[in-house]
């Protein structure tokens, strides 16, 4: 597929600077363009597709007008927008296929929930992209992803250049395939879909971390390990924060009544449904196991503490008694008798050995005890 990059000279210069803070918003009107968000380096690149059965054409988008030619409702189009830093390109494009001001504003702010909202003559919803950061453990990075839907059209906005749409365009190689033979509103639930599937991979990495931390909690029991489960506690916070919302949108796209979208196609978003209700449930019992694991966690420090404090619990019980017989005959009164004795000294360790064998079976004598009292639960 052929795209071209844009420079600073092919566009002119919003007045508006680019901004990274919802709050920095403030105080200005309803409607004005600006990027919120993470400022990602990739440059803003536009591609085009059109397709049908019988035909299939990657176009070269050299120029916002060039847009305008691509209007043909014999073909469905999609057009995708790679990078949201030029805040110019979204606007223009937003004027050049009449998107509501408030739309363009919500796809430049990149905090955004999932979401559907429906229009007079398209649809936007707004989902979240999850990948794993290959560098680091279970280390996630999110991408807002905004899909518009319109008759015989479909654009999205992602804020960077990747690898997320990569099975759309291997889907619409099969001349044969479903794709290929249906609608706009088909490919947007091919979209949503791919996105949703990236969960599942998400998730299966989760599911390799979390067997290995248990498999390790009890033996391994150290700061690294809390640290990790700290943080996969925080990326499954995040993940629930972002997918939950899904569940309100596709049971609302199930439920809207417009022409843009086919009762055919609807079956397609309700498999869509179950899938983010599967990652939901899964997203839930990781909750719970990593909970349970911290939980291990404090129990096997608490038991090392127990197994230090009683270690020194028993020197001090054996020599407590070892050091008050000391201190008794290292007091230097002139009248003790058994300090003329030719055996005091020998006397003396004697008493300490006996003492200090004594009290050691008495301690293991109150362990068997304590090991014949407990209950046992059969598995």
């Amino acid at each position: 597929m052929h795209t071209k990059f844009y420079s600073d000279s092919q566009h002119r210069q919003t007045d508006h600077a680019l901004q990274s803070r919802a709050a920095d918003k403030v105080g200005l009107p309803a409607g004005t363009l600006i990027h919120i968000g993470a400022k990602h380096q990739s440059e803003c690149k536009i591609s085009a597709i059109q397709y049908s059965a019988e035909t299939l054409i990657y176009h070269e988008i050299s120029s916002i007008s060039d847009l305008q030619s691509l209007q043909n409702n014999e073909l469905i189009t999609w057009v995708n927008l790679d990078g949201l830093s030029n805040i110019d390109i979204v606007e223009r494009i937003g004027h050049q296929l009449n998107i509501h001001p408030l739309v363009l504003e919500d796809i430049l702010s990149t905090h955004q929930s999932p979401k559907l909202e429906e229009y007079e003559n398209f649809l936007y919803l707004v989902i979240k992209g999850i990948s794993l950061d290959q560098n680091k453990i279970f280390s996630l990075q999110y991408e807002q992803i905004s899909i518009l839907l319109l008759a015989n059209y479909v654009i999205t906005f992602k804020e960077k250049s990747d690898t997320t749409f990569d099975p759309v365009y291997h889907y619409l190689q099969n001349r044969s395939g479903r794709l290929r033979l249906k609608g706009s509103d088909y490919l947007a639930y091919v979209i949503l879909d791919t996105i949703v599937d990236e969960y599942f991979v998400v998730e299966d990495s989760l599911d390799d971390v979390i067997d290995s931390l248990e498999d390790n909690i009890l033996l391994n029991s150290n700061k690294e390990i809390l640290q990790t489960i700290q943080q996969i506690r925080r990326s499954l916070i995040s993940m629930k924060r972002n997918i939950s919302p899904l569940r309100e949108l596709l049971a609302a796209i199930q439920h809207i009544d417009t022409p843009l979208l086919q009762e055919k196609t609807l079956r397609y978003f309700g498999d869509v449904y179950d899938h983010v209700l599967r990652v939901n449930d899964s997203l839930e019992s990781y909750r719970e196991r990593i909970s349970a694991m911290h939980d291990i966690y404090l129990s096997s420090i608490s038991n090392k503490m127990n197994e230090t404090i009683k270690i020194l619990t028993i020197f001090a019980t054996i020599f407590i008694p070892l050091t008050f017989i000391a201190g008794i005959y290292g007091m230097n009164f002139e009248y003790m008798p058994e300090l003329k004795w030719r055996w005091a000294y020998p006397a003396v360790w004697v008493i300490f050995i006996l003492v200090s064998i004594g009290l050691l079976r008495a301690y293991s004598e109150i362990q068997r005890s304590d090991t014949r009292c407990q209950v046992r639960i059969p598995v």
